[in-house]
């Protein structure tokens, strides 16, 4: 019958169209996660064990590095982007850098770039990139629009109001900046649940 068949037609197109979304390869028991960025990556405010990319390994099963440095900008990010992926071999590096940039005032196209580089360099390894949205000094601010820009060119797994939604409470802050330990448990889980979504897990 026509219906169905146009019915069929455009069953197939929906699911097509669907497979265009950004997912992630499955990770194996061996492979590792990269957790890179500035603070917020290495834990202030909390003791090691409570920093999110511990926090992911506990939820995860899969080893995860903390490669995170407090006050790092993305152009000191940059330097040390390559060296970190040739040491650790990651399959998915999660980049959150650039909050730093935005507290300094840095120029944002310089920030847009440098974290462009750095999502180039871990295709040119073969890694697979998860990027988690800044947002600007703003109440109302999901992400700076350089990191949705970014996504939408690389066509990678993004997280755009994580970290906005979380800055927002002071439930889960130990300072104006960082999180306690509810808040990077939180931000752990979601992460956990957006490699999930994407297939790695």
């Amino acid at each position: 019958m026509p219906f169905l068949k146009i019915f069929s037609l455009l069953f197939i197109f929906f699911l097509t169209g669907c497979s265009d979304a950004p997912k992630l390869t499955r990770l194996q028991q061996h492979d590792v996660i990269l957790a890179f960025g500035d603070s917020l990556t290495q834990g202030v405010g909390v003791s090691k064990q409570y920093s999110y990319p511990s926090v992911l390994e506990t939820l995860s099963g899969v080893k995860v590095i903390n490669a995170g440095i407090s006050g790092e900008t993305t152009s000191e990010g940059l330097n040390r982007f390559a060296d970190v992926i040739e040491q650790h071999a990651p399959a998915i590096v999660i980049l959150l850098e650039g909050g730093n940039d935005i507290l300094q005032n840095k120029s944002l196209d310089e920030t847009q770039a440098n974290l462009n580089h750095m999502i180039d360099i871990a295709k040119s390894y073969g890694v697979e990139v998860v990027l988690i949205g800044v947002p600007q000094k703003s109440l109302f601010s999901s992400s700076a629009p350089l990191y949705q820009a970014l996504a939408d060119k690389h066509q990678i797994v993004f997280e755009p109001t994580l970290i906005a939604k979380l800055m927002k409470k002071p439930s889960m802050k130990s300072d104006y900046i960082h999180f306690n330990r509810a808040g990077y448990e939180t931000m752990a889980e979601s992460i956990h649940q957006l490699l999930k979504d994407n297939g790695a897990l």
